[in-house]
């Protein structure tokens, strides 16, 4: 997505592209190839970075076949989206830096970074909703059906996401209206606050998830205590050290998660055409930034695809042994 200049005069080392209109824009010589900048650099890292750690992730769980949980298909559609997410900003740079920028590159990346990135998001309110069934219907979960029930989530997770992400190809755009651009062109002032309002709705979901996750292990947690005389009936939690660790790590999780995606869902609802293209920048990189931290928060920390990965990296110190999958765990 390329950004909106504002109308204050411009800084040339700022390494960004001010916006023209598309008057000016034929009437000027033909676009050249912007010099290369520390921006772009980064942004090539960046998604080199994310598509790299998102194909592990993606490649062990799809080749292991006891990785087959609900669980592990809802962290596969996460790192799927997360790999489309890298590969958007290494076709952004390519299509900026290497080759003259068009009209269809832009719209080709847009597309591609509002599909991954909701497919993201809806993978990550997922995974919440995964958590909080594997501890209200324990019994039942990871049954035939369950994962029958995912598999059909996750393909109407895909199949909005990429009919959302066609909007910019299929005309809803401002290449040839700039006055309705929003804050990231080339989408439109009312194609973005649809989407970020959108975005806000599924964090605030997926918050009350996490919510009833507290709530429902509050719960079992007394009722072990109780049970089995860990500690006095007056007390909540069975361990302080292990609830206290179980917190924090809810903490870290839903702090990264909030800190990732309600600047831009904000900034989207709140910004114009004429908004310095800083702040788009501070708000998108984030929002970018959540496809880098997810593999790490919430993949990489399941055991099962640890040991997967450790056993590949060193087959004679690591063998696959039989374990049981503890859905919470993710």
């Amino acid at each position: 997505m390329t950004l909106n200049a504002s109308e204050l005069p411009w800084d040339e080392s700022s390494g960004l592209e001010p916006f023209l209109p598309l008057d000016l824009q034929e009437s000027s010589s033909p676009p050249e190839v912007p010099p290369l900048t520390i921006w772009g650099v980064t942004l090539c890292v960046s998604g080199t970075l994310i598509a790299t750690e998102n194909a592990i992730v993606v490649t062990t769980i799809l080749v292991t076949p006891s990785l087959r949980a609900p669980v592990f298909l809802l962290l596969a559609s996460l790192g799927l989206a997360d790999l489309l997410a890298g590969v958007a900003l290494i076709l952004h740079f390519l299509f900026r830096f290497c080759v003259e920028p068009s009209d269809w590159s832009e719209l080709l990346t847009s597309g591609l970074l509002v599909t991954s990135l909701t497919a993201s998001l809806c993978s990550l309110m997922g995974v919440a909703l995964d958590r909080y069934l594997s501890l209200s219907q324990a019994l039942t979960y990871g049954s035939s059906q369950s994962r029958c029930r995912a598999a059909t989530l996750l393909l109407l997770v895909w199949l909005g996401a990429c009919v959302i992400g066609a909007g910019p190809a299929m005309g809803w755009h401002c290449l040839e209206e700039p006055n309705s651009c929003s804050v990231a062109r080339p989408l439109t002032r009312t194609y973005l606050s649809l989407l970020c309002g959108g975005f806000l709705m599924v964090v605030i979901v997926t918050l009350q998830l996490y919510a009833g996750i507290c709530r429902v292990a509050r719960r079992h947690a007394h009722a072990i205590a109780t049970q089995r005389h860990f500690l006095p009936t007056n007390q909540p939690y069975p361990s302080r050290h292990s609830s206290g660790k179980g917190f924090s790590r809810l903490i870290l999780i839903l702090s990264v998660f909030v800190g990732c995606w309600m600047p831009f869902s904000l900034w989207g609802l709140l910004g114009d055409a004429s908004s310095p293209p800083l702040y788009t920048y501070a708000t998108l990189v984030p929002a970018a930034g959540s496809s880098l931290l997810n593999p790490i928060l919430y993949s990489l920390r399941n055991k099962d695809i640890r040991k997967v990965l450790l056993h590949a990296c060193c087959p004679h110190r690591f063998s696959h042994s039989t374990h049981t999958h503890y859905p919470v765990d993710v």
